[in-house]
């Protein structure tokens, strides 16, 4: 494989990551704040907007490295810094121009393959139970746990009961003097 061959794998691999995130992060968001079920249609449009999306910022950057590569086309002179580019860098430019194209390319061809979206948001899927997973044993670990089952619970005892004198009796404290003071200005107010 070439480098241009290589470098799109790389890019398809970073945006197919990204596309599973932002459409695990959509089925989470969905599930928790709207009580959303679980629609594989409505998700597979979802994840095809967001593979298209990720076409276009490709093909957005294969756009801006082509103009930088007709800006620095017979320019000789020194760079004044890092994308400043000269005749020199255009070959580079040329083929970071192509790995952006193939990126998106193959990023359309996905989305335009209801098999490959089926497959992107069952993955997003599996990613988001992960996560739900993981909270709720986690959850269940900690709500769960006796003080005579908890391998930590001597060492952490002193921490909590420092917690408690030096910030939850302050806190405390400081509510009821603001309840009590509230309590005289009612008591005080004429109106």
């Amino acid at each position: 494989m070439g480098r241009t061959a290589d470098a799109v794998e790389e890019g398809l691999s970073i945006a197919s990551a990204a596309a599973r995130l932002a459409v695990r992060n959509h089925i989470l968001v969905e599930a928790i704040t709207h009580d959303a079920a679980y629609d594989l249609d409505r998700l597979s449009a979802f994840a095809r907007d967001t593979l298209v999306a990720l076409a276009d910022e490709q093909q957005d950057a294969a756009n801006l490295v082509r103009k930088q590569r007709r800006a620095a086309w017979g320019k000789y002179s020194d760079s004044h810094g890092t994308h400043d580019y000269r005749d020199r860098d255009t070959r580079n430019l040329r083929r970071r121009e192509r790995q952006y194209q193939g990126v998106a390319k193959i990023l359309r061809r996905r989305a335009d393959d209801p098999e490959a979206v089926r497959a992107l948001v069952e993955e997003a899927r599996d990613a988001a139970w992960g996560d739900v997973e993981s909270n709720l044993q986690r959850r269940l670990r900690v709500e769960g746990m006796r003080a005579e089952n908890d391998p930590d619970y001597e060492t952490m005892r002193e921490a909590r009961m420092q917690a408690l004198r030096l910030v939850d009796l302050p806190r405390l404290g400081a509510h009821r003097r603001r309840l009590a003071q509230g309590a005289v200005e009612r008591d005080l107010d004429p109106a």
